[in-house]
């Protein structure tokens, strides 16, 4: 009991299984700058998976954020035991959730995604208050997702306030 046929204890499987969600498809595993090619991940899983959601329903897709969010709270400090270190390089499913929250509601054509992709980085990058307070203090999955779902949200909030004034602009 415990191990599947093939002789893979259901534990060994339960690890890889965390590790590769918690390395974004093992992206965190890249040579240099782990983060960007994370939130890369994070445009292909956002246009692929969340956009469709956020377009039919945006309540839907808050609903199904919230339950990934907390998911992933949990396979982020999972992961932290496993690889033995606090907020590791390799956990990228931070910007991958948050690239996710810096597009939400935004349109998703290149000009759009390039700009939220570069916002994001910005964010995540400098942590303006309160995400350089939540990256210092809050410990465990939730610390290492909280200030990069705070990224994302400045971010999307600078994408949003752009598109607003865009039109208001060019309505005169």
């Amino acid at each position: 009991y415990g191990r599947a046929s093939s002789g893979i204890s259901i534990k060994s499987a339960m690890r890889q299984l965390v590790i590769f969600i918690a390395t974004g498809a093992w992206s965190g595993y890249a040579p240099f700058a782990p983060g960007t090619f994370g939130s890369i991940v994070g445009l292909i899983v956002g246009c692929l998976v969340f956009a469709p959601i956020w377009r039919r329903s945006p309540a839907a897709f808050l609903i199904v954020f919230v339950i990934v969010f907390v998911l992933a709270c949990w396979i982020a400090g999972c992961a932290e035991k496993m690889l033995g270190e606090h907020d590791s390089s390799k956990i990228v499913l931070d910007e991958v959730l948050g690239m996710v929250a810096t597009m939400f509601m935004n349109p998703t054509g290149w000009i759009s995604l390039a700009a939220g992709f570069a916002l994001f980085r910005i964010f995540d990058i400098i942590k303006p208050f309160p995400a350089s307070l939540i990256d210092r203090r809050v410990r465990g999955g939730a610390g290492v997702m909280l200030d990069d779902i705070a990224a994302g949200i400045y971010a999307n909030l600078v994408l949003q306030a752009d598109r607003k004034s865009t039109r208001l602009n060019s309505s005169h």
